[in-house]
């Protein structure tokens, strides 16, 4: 598959323009993908832009899981003369067209960087890269802010320590469902992991959200990840360590597409890479386990009546249980120390 510029498809769309069109499709071959057809099409009557995606094998699927919102709809389509099933990306009347043409070309790409052998898993990749885009679309289009930008240098580091652990690929950032509204950053065999990070050097007050984001009935062994960062020119920035992570990824395409669509859910993109400047040196972390004897709130001992709030933890003033992944891994896959 060729990779396609937003100005080809806005081209395209432009020839496809028809003011009188009552309804229906009007469409052009763009390129294939294995059996995958890829057309740049307009909806009528509305002379919207569309991306009309046709899988000639791949037809099982509830129309209701298709994903919306986000400045443009997703449906099913029927083409004349066009065999197979037809999924359409089209724009809404409030959705930007630039930004439209730039989530286009970039769910192309991604298909063209996948497996074309299995038509499944490219539909699943398919709506996976739509959804990944209405999350970006839903946490802002400016970019990460200081805090954010903090938040993922800490999710990002306990990704590669699980990988330098032993975890695989795929299975590693399967894990990691912060940035999929999980109610922690990362699950893990019978359990979780909250991560928090810091840039205090006097102390690591830890923000926690809601009542249930240290709710060890929910996952349970349930672990506070507190890690401390210093600004320095030897260390990284957040576009250096996303590169560094994707060459890990290189060797399984699918877990690296996995890893994309998390990092535009959690706001990340390539567009916004300039604006990442601070480099941060990692100066330690240390694991808390969120148990009895753990200071915090949860919906089962605040008084009645109480149904949310937001604290903070001074985790300096609490004993960690373990700087060691390895020991971490062990118990949330309920393997003792003694096993």
């Amino acid at each position: 598959m060729a990779h396609l510029s937003n100005n080809e498809f806005n081209v395209a769309w432009n020839a496809l323009s028809h003011e009188e069109q009552d309804s229906g499709w009007r469409y052009i071959p763009v390129t294939t993908h294995g059996e995958v057809k890829i057309f740049a099409g307009r909806s009528f009557p509305e002379n919207s832009e569309a991306l009309l995606v046709g899988f000639s094998k791949f037809n099982s699927f509830n129309p209701s899981m298709l994903p919306q919102g986000g400045g443009f709809r997703v449906q099913t389509a029927e083409l004349d003369e066009a065999d197979g099933c037809w999924v359409a990306l089209v724009r809404q009347s409030e959705g930007d067209i630039e930004l439209f043409s730039m989530v286009v070309a970039d769910i192309i790409f991604t298909l063209s960087e996948s497996p074309r052998s299995d038509e499944g898993r490219l539909f699943q990749l398919f709506l996976g890269r739509i959804r990944a885009w209405q999350l970006f679309m839903k946490s802002g289009l400016e970019g990460l802010g200081p805090e954010a930008e903090l938040g993922l240098f800490g999710e990002l580091f306990c990704l590669e320590a699980l990988l330098d652990a032993g975890v695989d690929l795929f299975g590693a950032v399967d894990s990691w469902v912060g940035p999929d509204d999980g109610l922690q950053d990362f699950e893990l065999g019978f359990g979780a992991v909250e991560v928090k990070s810091t840039l205090s050097a006097g102390g690591h007050v830890a923000r926690i959200q809601s009542l249930d984001q240290l709710d060890d009935s929910v996952r349970n062994p349930l672990f506070l990840c507190g890690c401390r960062f210093s600004r320095g020119e030897d260390g990284v920035s957040l576009p250096m360590l996303v590169d560094r992570i994707i060459g890990r990824f290189s060797l399984d395409q699918m877990a690296l597409l996995h890893f994309k669509n998390r990092l535009l859910q959690v706001g990340y993109a390539d567009e916004h890479k300039d604006q990442y400047n601070r480099k941060l040196v990692l100066i330690d972390y240390k694991f808390w386990m969120v148990d009895e004897n753990f200071p915090k709130l949860t919906a089962g001992n605040v008084p009645e009546g109480i149904h949310g709030a937001k604290y903070e933890i001074e985790l300096d003033r609490i004993v960690p249980f373990s700087s060691d992944v390895g020991e971490i891994l062990a118990v949330l896959n309920g393997v003792s120390n003694g096993d």
